[in-house]
């Protein structure tokens, strides 16, 4: 479906509801909000109504995101923009936008009175005597009744800061010492607590700077996204420079760390690692990852919380070789600083590859990091095919077995889903895919040929999205393989773009450009007839997972589709898997393995971590909590290690073709050693050696 054809009601209904205005009495954010509502009320999937509890819901998602911790609006500025509560539809309806421009003088002042409050508190030595504890989670805190209430607060946050910087030099000089470092000068505590206070203010004079150089029409797309943000998670607005940042981001051109960023809250957060990247082969930034701070190599990191999102984009790009340093927020609240090489991103990286599991039975291994496919060149790599020629190498290699590794693969083409589903499954339907009216489209594979009849396992992740989850979804209906691992993402919705520009009356075309709205327009269903959006896909064989307590699916973000069903498609089953045999064996050997058992407590942890988002104060107590959490970190150390009686190597095959190529050879040795210390991998073939 073109966009000409969905957009055509849309078109209409603008003429009409806009014919009427001119220039002057029709300001550019004005017209941009009229554009904006007809857009979604027309393409959106699911569209809503804009009424009281529309309102609210938006005045309560834009206070959160204009103070988040609650750190600069007081009581009676909330209680004042609280009159507009009940009434942003009206606004909405009315073209009027008093409630925006309120809250954005409001928190332009705040933002200057805490200015002042941040150099006056630390120009002095702090007391780290007291038993003061900080929360950090905004969402547990309270707006202050008054200046003297919200001041202490602040001398709490910077305490905090303080001391984070004082740990972590007092940390530093104990190892030297315990090093008998002799290049190693020791400093007093007045010292260090004089410098930690020195970085502390120069930290938070460049994010005021950064505050104040936000500008209105970066707070009105702000606003604007609240608004979109009701519909759904995906639905967004981009300004100009946004999205033509978005198009360069998607070119396939990428230098620096390969990490794929968005900013909710004033935070930077990691939505997708670019697989083959600096960050990607690094391994400990991981999507979700909150990121606080940037250092470029040694040098003092700097505080990019509420930072410009272009700015701190700017601070964490660079040179190849060169190095930052990112001092990132874990899901479980924990801090971590996790130094990246920045390069050129190796496209060849996110070509499926396969190794050879060896555990009793000899097990194929295919490792799909995405589903991409290139339309625009002949002989380009598409996934389904690559997969195809693994498979056939795999057999030839008198394997017994197949498993396919979709954890952390974020999805891609649907074609290609469809494509590689006819590899295992002969000729039927492979997914549904419904717009907001009418019919779904029901997408099949038209192949009768299958390239393995063989046992099959599929493995997904939290990591695991939208095309992943449609594999992975249709695999477990037509009951063809066993899904092994953790719950999925529960992503499945599709999204489309809309150039606002396009639709703009030639009486408005002073006013260009406008910007693009990212609208969710279709959703996935499986042949069962379920939706993959919020559930997911749960998997047949459930292993423990590190992050089961955390909030890092669909189910945890603001506003996502529900889920539902539709009609189940037509399909022929497989009767070849004992599903409850299989099950239980792998439930008794998790039992007794030590790996699992590690993991499972890892995750009850992290839990406790997350549930914790107070810090004490008081300098030996702060100190003592952050050593007993790095000693706790070292535990799952373990989890890296080699395991007992299996192994994986390359393909011969491939060994051959690589055999004047020595850095890929090196490259994919490395690769192939992981593999086998993967404990997830290993009880992925401990299934199919249980199948026969």
């Amino acid at each position: 479906m073109t966009h000409k054809k969905i957009f055509k009601p849309l078109l209409l209904l603008l003429v009409v509801s806009l014919s009427s205005f001119t220039v002057y009495q029709f300001g550019k954010n004005h017209l941009l909000l009229e554009m904006l509502m007809s857009a979604l009320d027309q393409a959106h999937y699911s569209p809503l109504k804009v009424n009281d509890d529309f309102s609210e819901k938006a005045f309560n998602l834009y206070l959160k995101r204009i103070d988040t911790n609650k750190k600069f609006l007081l009581k009676e500025d909330v209680e004042q923009l609280s009159k507009y509560k009940q009434k942003i539809d009206d606004e909405i309806q009315n073209g009027t936008l008093e409630f925006y421009e309120l809250s954005n003088s409001l928190i332009t002042k705040r933002i200057k009175e805490k200015e002042l409050w941040s150099k006056e508190i630390l120009s002095k030595p702090l007391d780290f005597t007291k038993d003061d504890e900080y929360e950090t989670d905004g969402d547990k805190t309270h707006f202050a009744s008054t200046e003297a209430d919200l001041k202490n607060e602040w001398v709490k946050m910077l305490k905090y800061q303080v001391l984070s910087r004082l740990d972590e030099a007092l940390t530093g000089q104990e190892k030297a010492k315990a090093k008998k470092d002799t290049v190693f000068t020791e400093k007093s505590f007045d010292s260090l607590e004089v410098d930690a206070r020195r970085k502390t203010l120069k930290a938070n004079e460049d994010w005021f700077k950064r505050l104040n150089k936000i500008s209105s029409k970066d707070r009105y797309s702000a606003y604007l996204n609240t608004i979109t943000g009701l519909y759904d998670p995906h639905t967004e607005y981009f300004a100009p420079k946004d999205k033509k940042k978005f198009d360069q981001s998607m070119s396939g051109q990428f230098e620096g760390i390969g990490a794929r960023l968005q900013q909710k809250d004033g935070i930077l957060k990691v939505s997708e690692i670019i697989v083959g990247s600096p960050s990607f082969k690094q391994g400990e930034l991981k999507a979700g990852d909150e990121i606080h701070k940037v250092a470029q190599g040694l040098n003092e990191p700097i505080d990019i919380t509420n930072m410009d999102m272009d700015d701190a984009i700017e601070l964490i790009k660079g040179k190849k070789g060169t190095e930052v340093r990112l001092t990132v927020k874990k899901p479980d609240a924990s801090f971590k600083v996790i130094p990246i090489i920045r390069d050129v991103i190796e496209m060849e990286e996110t070509y499926a590859k396969s190794a050879i599991l060896n555990n009793k039975k000899k097990i194929g291994y295919i490792y799909l990091p995405m589903f991409y496919a290139d339309f625009t060149r002949n002989g380009a790599h598409k996934c389904s095919d690559d997969i195809k020629k693994e498979v056939e190498k795999l057999k030839k290699e008198g394997v017994e077995g197949i498993v396919i590794d979709l954890r952390d693969n974020g999805g891609g083409s649907l074609q290609e889903v469809v494509e590689m589903a006819g590899l295992f499954v002969p000729k039927g339907p492979v997914v549904q895919v419904k717009g907001k009216s009418g019919m779904p489209n029901i997408m099949e594979n038209r192949s009768s040929k299958v390239v393995w009849e063989g046992p099959l396992a599929v493995m997904v992740n939290h990591g695991s999205a939208s095309a992943s989850e449609i594999l992975a979804a249709a695999i477990q209906d037509y009951k063809r393989g066993v899904i092994i691992g953790t719950q999925s993402f529960g992503k499945g919705t599709v999204q489309s773009f809309l150039d606002l520009d396009q639709y703009v009356l030639p009486q408005f075309d002073s006013l260009r450009p406008l910007g693009s709205v990212k609208i969710t327009m279709q959703k996935f269903y499986r042949v069962n007839g379920g939706a993959t959006q919020l559930k997911g896909v749960t998997p047949d064989v459930a292993l423990p997972d590190p992050y089961e307590f955390l909030e890092i699916g669909e189910k945890d973000m603001d506003y996502p589709m529900p889920w539902d069903e539709i009609s189940k498609a037509t399909y022929q089953e497989f009767s070849m898997i004992n599903y409850e045999k299989i099950k239980k064996a792998s439930s008794e050997r998790v039992k007794q393995s030590a790996a699992f058992k590690l993991i499972e407590a890892e995750a009850k942890e992290l839990k406790a971590k997350k549930d914790d988002t107070k810090y004490n104060l008081k300098l030996e107590k702060y100190r003592a909590e952050q050593k007993q959490m790095r000693e706790q970190n070292k535990k799952y150390d373990g989890l890296k290690l080699e395991i007992k009686g299996f192994s994986a190597d390359l393909l011969l095959s491939d060994k051959d073709l690589m055999k004047s190529d020595t850095t890929k050879f090196n490259k994919e040795t490395k690769w192939v050693k992981n593999v086998a210390k993967d404990n997830y991998i290993f009880e992925a073939s401990n299934v199919l050696n249980d199948m026969k």
